[in-house]
């Protein structure tokens, strides 16, 4: 088995989500299992005869996890498989009312008001975000854009213990990641939103990407990035981080951010493919 998970979070901020599209992938998914019994099933899916992706284990739906129980949890899966980690999803509290108010779900954390309890559960598990190796902001994210992360975070979970490196275009008009390492400014670059033939096309359009490219600042840029990140890597690697999040931006997130992250994709072999936040905005 090449990787246990054990996802978590702010209630509302996604679980259903990354339940299915983990299962989707190819991973054996087991939901709202006690945290007394996750060990004991991690070690009868290591020796099942089927072949998973991973192992992934959607724990805390009650609102009621207890931090250090689940810390306990996951040392003692890091010692029987060396790549257990944590996924922690989060949300900023005024998504998380808006979707607990759409859906009139009561949350799992009693508090006198829906914003009490949020903040609640917030203080409970911050020392799992903390100590989470992936932290996703779904804020911002519908449901196909969640998945959508998750496939590119997780497709390749058999790579082993290898550190995986994402790549995010966003526009800076709708918020930076709250859940990146790095990030990249590329506003100062010529804009082919003022180009009226280019206004409705994004830079994975073949026009928006020569137009954006071919501008001596844009590898001025590249080349500074890649070279940074090319060092930066090997060396987040070896501190032992699992994955790292690099976010490119612009102004609207459909053009310039676009087309760069799509070439430092292309300039530092990564597999993966980017992905663009805003680009359908």
């Amino acid at each position: 088995m090449s990787e246990v998970l054990l996802v978590t979070g702010m209630s509302g901020a996604g679980r259903s989500t990354v339940s299915a599209a983990l299962e989707d992938l190819g991973w054996f998914v087991i939901d709202n299992l006690p945290l007394e019994l996750v060990v004991r099933v991690s070690e009868l899916a290591a020796g099942g005869s089927l072949d998973f992706a991973g192992v992934a284990f959607i724990v805390g739906r009650s609102g009621r996890v207890q931090p250090d129980a689940l810390l306990a949890v996951e040392r003692e899966l890091q010692q029987m498989h060396d790549s257990a980690k944590i996924l922690f999803l989060d949300a900023p509290d005024d998504v998380l009312i808006h979707r607990f108010e759409g859906n009139r779900r009561r949350h799992p954390f009693p508090a006198p008001t829906l914003a009490d309890s949020i903040k609640g559960e917030r203080t409970r598990l911050q020392s799992i975000r903390d100590a989470a190796d992936v932290v996703f902001d779904t804020g911002s994210l519908n449901t196909n854009q969640l998945r959508r992360r998750i496939v590119e975070t997780f497709a390749d979970a058999q790579g082993g213990d290898a550190m995986r490196v994402a790549l995010v275009s966003f526009g800076y008009s709708y918020g930076i990641p709250r859940d990146v390492d790095l990030v990249f400014d590329c506003r100062f670059l010529p804009n082919p939103h003022w180009i009226e033939a280019l206004r409705p096309l994004t830079g994975l359009d073949e026009p928006v990407t020569q137009f954006v490219l071919a501008k001596e600042p844009a590898q001025h840029f590249l080349d500074d990035v890649t070279n940074m990140l090319e060092w930066q890597i090997p060396a987040f690697a070896a501190e032992g981080k699992s994955y790292l999040s690099i976010a490119i931006g612009c102004t609207g997130g459909r053009h310039r951010s676009v087309a760069i992250a799509e070439e430092l994709r292309r300039r530092l072999g990564l597999e993966n493919a980017v992905f663009h936040r805003d680009v359908t905005r």
